[in-house]
């Protein structure tokens, strides 16, 4: 059986995987949750090999459907949130447009002007020139709710590798949820799904 790349030398079926890992970042769920459902399928899969495969998928998903994603405006919303890594605060910053659509991200371990700075570079570096306007952050301040729920129901992170890889499953699984991909609508559920199967190599 010829396999992608991804999923080489992994003991379950691809499409178990993807499953796991698509379930974990989309809803508030932790890694034991994920025992009974498994389960119900006469799978017996251990959380701690799940968050293996998040780990090494989460990272992959983000960078596939960045490719899939439509240009955002040149109305940005700039912010930080928290989050705790390995027992401390770190600081994730977050910008979207106008519309509610992700931009970029960025965890760092300080709040302070040069990682504000660092971030926006990162970001105009991807997307491209905006104006700055303060004072119109709700959008944005809305938007960190479903990374921050996901994040709560995580249980926070070991390390800041596998709160970054993580987020970044996160980010990606949430722009698929708000219809940024340029040619998938927001209310396709189903269509998600494939899309998601497609972009891991499980469907035609």
């Amino acid at each position: 059986m010829n396999r992608p790349a991804l999923f080489l030398g992994r003991h379950f079926q691809d499409h178990v995987i993807v499953l796991c890992v698509r379930w974990y970042l989309r809803y508030c769920l932790t890694l034991r949750d994920l025992d009974g459902p498994m389960a119900e399928r006469g799978l017996n899969v251990d959380h701690s090999t799940v968050g293996r495969w998040v780990l090494r998928c989460a990272p992959e998903l983000n960078n596939r459907v960045r490719r899939e994603v439509r240009t955002p405006n040149r109305s940005w919303r700039v912010d930080e949130t928290y989050v705790r890594v390995a027992g401390r605060w770190t600081y994730l910053y977050r910008a979207v447009d106008s519309a509610g659509e992700t931009i970029d991200f960025m965890l760092s371990p300080k709040r302070d002007a040069l990682a504000a700075k660092h971030f926006l570079q990162l970001a105009l570096w991807r997307a491209g020139q905006v104006q700055p306007c303060p004072y119109l952050n709700n959008v944005l301040e809305q938007d960190h709710r479903f990374v921050k729920k996901r994040i709560a129901a995580s249980l926070w992170f070991r390390s800041v590798d596998g709160a970054l890889r993580t987020i970044q499953g996160y980010e990606a699984m949430n722009m698929i949820r708000k219809g940024q991909v340029s040619w998938l609508a927001k209310e396709d559920v189903v269509g998600q799904v494939r899309f998601i199967e497609r972009i891991f190599g499980l469907a035609a």
